[in-house]
């Protein structure tokens, strides 16, 4: 990436700390009660400590990983190899697939979050080759728009590897949008962040990293950074604002962020679930009553995801939109 430019510098409160917080409690859960081959259909008591001790990692943390996961290593291997390989290419190579504001998939190294930019640079692709999302940000404009994929002229395995492992990572959480992300290394590690503090808009997100390391998750109980230490064949998957908002605040969206090193580049692969883009994301009405009114105005995921996404392309004069920018005042405060 060249010379260090003062866009990536974070303001003094915000840069990682050297020291590492590593915490053996963020919880491991063993999902191989879903993967039985005598059982492919696990009846609700079998589940039932399951879905407890998933709903605890949720309310306590916001993140957990899981293993025994029932997809298959293999693709999973052959991705990173092909995200290597792609991102070695020359950034002239890597630009014939840019991504832009019309089509915002493909290639990028110019993302930004909270106005401070990222050291990484990602590759964006959807499950499905052609997407529907809302055209506009603006509630009365009902036109859609179509994303398709790009792929490199060069490059038929990537392509191959990205399909393939879209399929196997779909039994976890169904579909929508993939990233490649590759942090290179950082001269200056203290000072940037290969992405900054954020929380993510959709349901969740699932992501395998690989032995190098660099996701860190803002504790609840104190706000110290905590590294999530990879665990072989695992996934980290965290709950995102969509089920905050659906659980009414049960379950909370937590911040997390990527550091980076001065000696080892790192990849890491999201997989982020989301609803339709013609969604209203509102508090599930079996979760309020009058003891627990509804803490959100409803909103259209769609425009929420057009809106947010405008801050990739373009430094703005305000925050980006939250969920909190749609919260109802408290009936009891």
């Amino acid at each position: 990436m060249g010379e260090v430019d003062a866009a990536f510098i974070q303001a003094t409160e915000y840069r990682p700390k050297l020291a590492v917080v590593e915490a053996d409690d963020i919880p491991l859960i063993d999902l191989s009660v879903l993967n039985s081959p005598d059982s492919p259909e696990p009846d609700a008591t079998a589940i039932r400590p399951l879905i407890a001790e998933i709903g605890e990692a949720c309310k306590n943390w916001g993140f957990f990983q899981v293993i025994n996961h029932g997809v298959p290593l293999k693709p999973r291997q052959y991705l990173e190899i092909g995200a290597r390989k792609f991102f070695a290419l020359s950034k002239e190579e890597k630009k014939k697939v840019s991504r832009n504001e019309v089509n915002p998939l493909g290639y990028y190294d110019n993302e930004h979050t909270k106005n401070v930019r990222d050291w990484k640079e990602v590759f964006d692709f959807t499950v499905h080759n052609q997407t529907l999302i809302t055209a506009s940000h603006e509630p009365d404009d009902n036109e859609l728009k179509e994303y398709i994929n790009q792929w490199p002229d060069n490059s038929l395995e990537l392509r191959e590897e990205c399909e393939h492992y879209a399929e196997e990572v779909q039994k976890l959480a169904y579909k929508f949008f993939i990233r490649l992300n590759h942090y290179p290394a950082c001269p200056v590690p203290h000072l940037a962040l290969g992405v900054g503090q954020h929380k993510d808009g959709v349901a969740l997100a699932i992501l395998a990293q690989d032995d190098v390391g660099g996701l860190e998750v803002k504790r609840k109980t104190d706000g110290e950074w905590i590294r999530v230490k990879p665990t072989h064949d695992a996934y980290v998957i965290n709950v995102g604002d969509i089920i905050q908002v659906w659980s009414n605040d049960r379950y909370e969206s937590v911040e997390h962020r990527a550091v980076v090193n001065s000696e080892k580049d790192r990849i890491s692969i999201p997989f982020f679930f989301s609803p339709a883009h013609y969604t209203i994301v509102e508090p599930l009405e079996e979760l309020i009553n009058d003891q627990n009114p509804a803490k959100y105005k409803p909103y259209n995921w769609g425009e929420y995801f057009t809106n947010r996404i405008r801050s990739n392309f373009q430094k703005l004069d305000v925050e980006n939109i939250q969920i909190y920018h749609f919260k109802l005042p408290d009936k009891f405060g």
